[in-house]
């Protein structure tokens, strides 16, 4: 438990953040993490870990065990008010004022000293790296199968350029938080019938960063960050399909304390082609062709991604046959080569034929020894005018 992160970091939230604020910090991560979308070594493990810390915090029980005790409230091991390894204190301090501390029994289980464990050893003056953003670039089917520069306009926050992060007036410094003394937590006791309770929370001067601004920056307001329309130039590699993504470092927000940018998730959305499926690098295309091709055979023109080709249909062709056009589909990523494409036939059949078509058609009937009954009322009637009488 101690190498757990602290589940309002992995949200990139502070705490005491809104439900709605945990809602939409989780919908972000969880789309930019899904192993569905993003292949990168790690990103399941991330998923997992947003995951868990909404479970946490998008429960009202649970996040107020987290606020009070850490992960050790969301322990079931250690039984916070259960009766468990912490539960039932009847014999200390009874309610009166014997001063029973019980922050002093926490730590000696989470490596006391006033805090819980790892969060109590966080440095708030730590570089910190900026949040991960997310952002859909709009393919069409070619785009996506040669490739193509995008150039992408996206809000972000950024570094102030007055204040250039720090938050303070341009010629003045941050200085240390004059309550918490730059720990960013502050310790707060409570009377209780259990006793003195010791609890922390963040300190309410400096909300957790350690620092206290004394003369605020008239641009940021002593955020040290800005919102600024960011724009990038996209590489789309050839080949690149359909919710796939690349990230781009540090074309994320702006990270707090002299930390790095996050980074840019760029997800592709390519537009479905009206003549060609895709499955991979490998391409399909339905051909119809006439009963007189499909008989007789023929040499038709084919269309693909590369252009038009010629292909030999072999007489007696049936609806259904493949034919397979070698280094005709898509590039492979990261890989060699490009995929093939693959022609589908279909037999069409007329559905309207003027009087010389509908005579060969009969004659072609006669010729094979087969009887063609034309009922007026029939689909064929239909197709072939009236019974002959």
């Amino acid at each position: 438990m101690a190498d757990k992160r602290d589940y309002y970091e992995v949200l990139g939230l502070s705490k005491g953040a809104s439900d709605d604020q945990i809602k939409k910090a989780y919908r972000k991560l969880s789309k930019q993490y899904h192993p569905d979308i993003n292949k990168e070594a790690g990103a399941e493990d991330k998923f997992k870990e947003v995951s868990e810390a909404y479970e946490i915090l998008s429960d009202p029980q649970k996040k107020a065990a987290y606020n009070q005790y850490g992960h050790a409230g969301t322990d079931p091991s250690y039984g916070y008010g259960q009766g468990g390894r912490f539960g039932g204190f009847s014999g200390f301090g009874g309610g009166g004022s014997a001063g029973f501390d019980f922050d002093d029994i926490l730590g000696s289980f989470f490596g006391g000293g006033g805090g819980f464990g790892s969060q109590s050893r966080v440095n708030p003056n730590a570089p910190r790296q900026g949040n991960d953003l997310s952002y859909r670039v709009n393919l069409e089917f070619e785009e996506a199968i040669f490739g193509t520069e995008k150039e992408v306009e996206y809000a972000r926050e950024d570094n102030c350029g007055t204040c250039h992060g720090t938050g303070a007036k341009p010629g003045t410094s941050p200085v240390t938080c004059s309550k918490c003394h730059g720990q960013g937590r502050i310790n707060v006791e409570r009377q209780t019938p259990l006793g003195r309770m010791v609890t922390q929370q963040v300190c309410d001067v400096c909300h957790g960063s350690g620092n206290e601004i004394k003369d605020k920056c008239v641009t940021c307001h002593g955020d040290g960050h800005v919102s600024q329309t960011h724009k990038i130039k996209v590489n789309v590699p050839a080949g690149v399909d359909d919710g796939q993504q690349m990230r781009l470092t540090g074309s994320g927000e702006a990270g707090r304390n002299g930390g790095p940018y996050g980074d840019l998730y760029v997800v592709f959305s390519v537009k479905p082609s009206e003549k060609f499926q895709r499955d991979g690098a490998d391409i399909y295309f339905e051909m119809p062709i006439n009963f007189a091709q499909a008989a007789l055979g023929d040499e038709i023109d084919i269309p693909t991604v590369h252009g038009d080709v010629k292909l030999k249909v072999p007489a007696g062709t049936q609806t259904g046959t493949k034919f397979r056009l070698r280094g005709k589909g898509a590039p492979r990523l990261r890989g060699n080569g490009v995929g093939d494409q693959t022609v589908i036939t279909k037999v069409v059949t007329p559905q309207s034929m003027n009087h010389e078509q509908k005579e060969a058609l009969r004659a072609f009937a006669k010729a094979t020894g087969t009887s063609v009954n034309e009922p007026d009322d029939s689909l064929f009637g239909k197709v072939f005018g009236k019974k002959k009488k």
